[in-house]
């Protein structure tokens, strides 16, 4: 798994989407961009940048909840590579902004009849009431004010010319399209960890597998946390169209 290096000696994880590393010609004009309202000057430098970070984090949700579920280290580029890697088969839980989720992954039955618990979605049930308390105007001031950060360490992953907040609402929008499961979800142990039975469930991408973790009625409720961001995040419209001509979010 990857390991991260503390301060100016980070090196970026190789990220490789899977249709090949991202090139200057394929990398796309910018959809949604954000006002230009920070001096970059008035920013730490990205290696410096946690305490700042941790900061705004507790502007949005309190200092004891930054402490409780957050972590402390490289946190804007934690954001940022998680983010990226939703949409993907896998997300490294080494490399998450949140601590780990308390507990071990509650099951039901046994054998062939081993399925999720529905009790294991009462481990989520805290982050998901932290995301409620979040106020999207005042995400939004926050995320404008420290928008070069996350820019910085977007390009530091491997997109040199690729706009960040473009990709958030890409994978906001992968999050929204994650399928409810349909009753009991079958599991199987073949080695340490347990896998989804059904072959579509297994080849879905990280986020919509977390989605599934989390149970129906959590993700409805991050649903529409997530729907209220992306308002905020493409209030002035996409870029050549006018913003009451944007696609509405469904």
């Amino acid at each position: 798994m990857f390991l991260w290096q503390q301060g100016p000696t980070y090196r970026p994880p190789e990220i490789i989407p899977e249709d090949g590393p991202p090139t200057a010609a394929a990398e796309p004009a910018v959809r949604f961009p954000l006002p230009d309202e920070t001096n970059t000057n008035e920013l730490p430098a990205l290696s410096k940048s946690d305490p700042a970070a941790l900061a705004a984090l507790s502007e949005l949700f309190g200092k004891s909840a930054v402490g409780k579920y957050f972590q402390p280290q490289e946190v804007v580029r934690r954001v940022v590579v998680t983010i990226d890697n939703l949409p993907r088969k896998t997300v490294s839980g080494q490399l998450m902004p949140t601590k780990p989720i308390t507990g071990k992954l509650r099951t039901a039955g046994n054998g062939q009849n081993l399925t999720l618990a529905s009790s294991n979605y009462d481990r989520y049930t805290p982050f998901v009431r932290l995301l409620e308390k979040l106020d999207p105007q005042t995400f939004m001031a926050t995320y404008v004010k420290m928008y070069p950060l996350f820019q910085q360490a977007y390009k530091d992953l491997g997109y040199p010319k690729g706009y960040f907040n473009d990709r958030l609402v890409t994978v906001i929008d992968h999050m929204l399209d994650a399928p409810p499961s349909n009753g009991p979800i079958a599991l199987v142990q073949p080695h340490v960890f347990y896998k989804f039975v059904d072959p579509a469930l297994e080849s879905r991408s990280a986020g919509h597998k977390l989605m599934l973790r989390v149970g129906n009625e959590n993700a409805e409720r991050i649903k529409v946390k997530l729907r209220e961001i992306r308002k905020e995040l493409t209030k002035g419209g996409e870029a050549g169209v006018p913003a009451t001509a944007a696609k509405p979010v469904k």
